[in-house]
């Protein structure tokens, strides 16, 4: 099996599996976050009392469906690609919010939501502060997001898939560990591609020994940022990173930002992508729809340096405006520049 190339004869180019959450935007200064003690571009696990003080705190703010997978699946979909979600919402206003949105932007989400008590924790919340200098530092009330399962793992519909793709951040809950590996199980069995995204430097700091065995053993392709892969490698070297990361995995995609990205092979190929030049507005979302440029291209035949390209196009987009998902078409955008 070439795990450079995705899988013939498959009905769905991405299934994404992650945290179904509703995003509460708002800009704020430096101030704030000095204010509420939060590190600016960081993301942090908050309980119910601190989000309700965040929140009553916030400017005045937006919602819109977010959830770093959910982007992703969002990303594929609005550059024309087939896309499933697994994810968990409750039956509440924000998880009609989030199934509305998602399944409008052409997803397919067929998970029923949680009701009665296990609904009781609600639909979940980022609490996303947009400082000027376009940075978002978010505050994430999980509720019933974590609920994720095995059961809720469709075998038959990752194994009808091009590529499994999982956030790290799930890894946080020790339950959706169980997610991950019931998961990936299904992918290997079916021959499907596994991707996986770091998700977070401090998600990185508290799983590295986890994330290096699951990278080495389990994925395929692997998503980071360059603050992610110098944590996994823990050196502040990126040259040095890089060259841990050759080898433990297919594919390597690799974003620097305003530097553009780099697309690394086991067989040695290095593939530098170059930025598309936007005023940023709003960071969130940027490895989302990265990843979603990426999977989109490689699945529907295309090279991994025009992939690449497609991803650097999309994460563009969207820090171009508030929220993680694309406010434009992203096939008429790709048409246009390509």
């Amino acid at each position: 099996m070439n795990l450079l190339t995705p899988p013939e004869g498959r009905s769905i180019d991405v299934v994404c599996v992650g945290m179904a959450i509703v995003d509460v935007l708002a800009h704020a200064e430096d101030a704030f976050l000095d204010t509420h003690a939060m590190i600016k571009g960081s993301m942090e696990l908050i309980d119910t009392e601190r989000a309700l003080s965040v929140y009553a705190d916030m400017p005045p703010a937006i919602e819109v469906s977010g959830g770093s997978a959910a982007n992703t699946a969002a990303g594929v979909a609005s550059f024309g690609g087939s896309v499933a979600f697994v994810g968990k919402v409750a039956d509440d206003e924000l998880g009609a919010v989030f199934a509305h949105d998602i399944r409008a932007a052409g997803v397919s989400f067929d998970i029923e939501p949680l009701a009665g008590a296990e609904a009781a924790a609600g639909t979940a919340r980022c609490l996303i502060l947009v400082t000027p200098d376009a940075q978002r530092t978010m505050n994430t009330y999980l509720g019933v997001a974590a609920s994720l399962r095995p059961i809720d793992i469709d075998a038959a519909l990752i194994a009808s898939a091009k590529v499994l793709y999982i956030e790290g951040y799930l890894w946080d809950d020790p339950g959706a560990k169980d997610v991950i590996r019931a998961a990936i199980g299904a992918a290997h069995a079916a021959g499907t591609r596994v991707a996986f995204t770091l998700s977070d430097g401090f998600c990185v700091d508290r799983h590295r020994a986890e994330f290096l065995d699951l990278i080495a053993g389990d994925v395929d392709i692997l998503f980071a940022n360059e603050s992610e892969i110098c944590s996994l490698y823990e050196t502040t070297e990126f040259d040095v990173a890089v060259s841990n990361v050759v080898g433990h995995v297919a594919v390597a995609c690799l974003t620097r930002s305003e530097h553009g990205s780099i697309i690394l092979t086991a067989d040695g190929e290095r593939i530098t992508i170059p930025a598309v030049a936007t005023t940023p507005v709003d960071t969130t979302g940027a490895g989302d729809l990265y990843a979603a440029g990426l999977l989109t291209g490689w699945t529907t035949g295309r090279t991994l340096a025009e992939a690449g390209r497609m991803g650097s196009l999309a994460a563009a987009e969207v820090i171009s405006h508030l929220g993680a998902r694309p406010q434009h078409p992203l096939a008429e955008l790709w048409k246009e520049h390509a």
